[in-house]
């Protein structure tokens, strides 16, 4: 009587069950990392809010028309989505590569893949909780009225348009050193917020600012989130301006990890 072969176990499953586990277990100690300084976890959360209790509820014209009330919390969204992209990732990077642990925990054989997975599900993790204020500020103080559809549809779109911010952040943090860090991020936020539209309207913006404007990624991120949440028409160069950008942020964070690497690790 012959017996059956029997084929060996093939490894992917538990592999891949260890490789999320291990994600899941850097997301809890970013997270955790992060909320042991409360006040990187009040910044964002309330800047984004403040500025549309500020600059847009004072304003009859914005605040009481639905739509244009609308497109401000979109365009605030979206600063807020900025924000804490380029914090979470880039200052918090860049402190974390300070720390005598850092080297060691990259030396371990799980590799870079579920600590980078981390960080960026960290970074949305705080994209998405720094809506919270601004949606509660729109509701209760502005006129701002959609379909529950679209509200949910810009949600939707908030982990997508944090990709790129996501891994600007991720270059930054790992090609400086922390307080160099927060310098480079203070000058590529504000300066992308105020010429992609975020603070003011690009309606308001002369023709070639808004030229200017429509090539960058913080303009096509507030057009997608405006056209969902609206159904305005938006920018036909919108998505593939933001692809654009998501590819160069991708080639600059890989040579950032690499750079690094090969200073510390050689």
């Amino acid at each position: 009587m012959t017996a059956t072969p029997v084929a060996p176990a093939t490894p992917a499953a538990p592999a891949t069950r260890s490789w999320v586990a291990l994600a899941l277990l850097h997301t809890r100690f970013q997270l955790l990392e992060t909320v042991r300084v409360p006040i990187a976890v009040i910044g964002n959360l309330l800047f984004p809010g403040i500025a549309l209790l500020f600059f847009v509820v004072p304003q009859p014209a914005v605040a009481g028309e639905p739509l244009a009330a609308v497109a401000a919390v979109a365009q605030l969204g979206t600063f807020a989505v900025m924000s804490a992209c380029l914090f979470t990732l880039g200052a918090g990077v860049a402190e974390d590569r300070q720390l005598a642990f850092d080297p060691y925990v990259r030396t371990l054989p799980a590799g870079a893949g579920p600590r980078l997975t981390g960080r960026i599900v960290t970074g949305v993790l705080f994209c998405l909780s720094a809506q919270v204020p601004v949606l509660l500020i729109a509701l209760l103080l502005t006129e701002a009225s959609t379909s529950p559809w679209r509200v949910l549809g810009g949600l939707a779109m908030i982990p997508v348009i944090a990709v790129p911010f996501l891994l600007l952040g991720l270059a930054i943090g790992y090609a400086f050193p922390a307080k160099a860090a927060l310098a480079v991020i203070q000058v590529v936020l504000f300066p992308l917020a105020f010429a992609g539209g975020l603070f003011l309207p690009p309606e308001l913006f002369p023709g070639w600012l808004d030229g200017l404007s429509q090539a960058l990624p913080s303009r096509a991120a507030r057009d997608v989130v405006v056209q969902v949440t609206t159904g305005a028409d938006g920018s036909a160069v919108a998505l593939p301006v933001l692809l654009a950008w998501t590819a160069v942020f991708a080639v600059l964070a890989v040579l950032a990890y690499r750079s690094d690497e090969g200073r510390r690790f050689r």
